[in-house]
């Protein structure tokens, strides 16, 4: 059931992930990927790592705190 999760799912739930930990959304997606990997559930991790991917892209393009826009 894994493999059906659609890219809009993986990128809500890594903007839940970002709204919820913040900077840390990433530690925490990364730590959440590894007890998948650790369990042997290869399709959770492959989902766990999709969104980390998305998470890692939603942070880099956030502005970084107490910079003004342009």
């Amino acid at each position: 059931m894994v493999g059906y999760v659609s890219e809009r799912d993986v990128w809500l739930a890594a903007n839940t992930l970002v709204k919820h930990h913040g900077s840390e959304a990433a530690v925490f997606a990364a730590m959440r990927a590894d007890e998948w990997l650790s369990k042997g559930d290869m399709d959770q991790y492959s989902l766990s790592r999709r969104i980390l991917a998305a998470v890692d892209q939603l942070l880099a393009a956030a502005p970084s705190p107490g910079s003004r826009p342009s």
